[in-house]
């Protein structure tokens, strides 16, 4: 029975940790744009399309 009054302030600590990071996460804008990188995974990035034999052409 003793255990609880260990466990409890444990939990109540957690708990206070998880509000503080979230509600971080909120002020630092992590939900603002929930589609975005959903729909990064669907589309490929531009890539760079610079010939490599352009790039290098210092080689002497």
């Amino acid at each position: 029975m003793s255990i609880i009054y260990v466990l409890i302030p444990i939990a109540i600590l957690f708990v206070a940790i998880g509000i503080m990071i979230f509600f971080w996460a909120v002020r630092s804008k992590q939900f603002e744009d929930l589609e975005k990188e959903g729909f990064s995974i669907l589309f490929e990035e531009e890539q760079n399309t610079t010939p490599k034999a352009k790039q290098h052409t210092d080689d002497h």
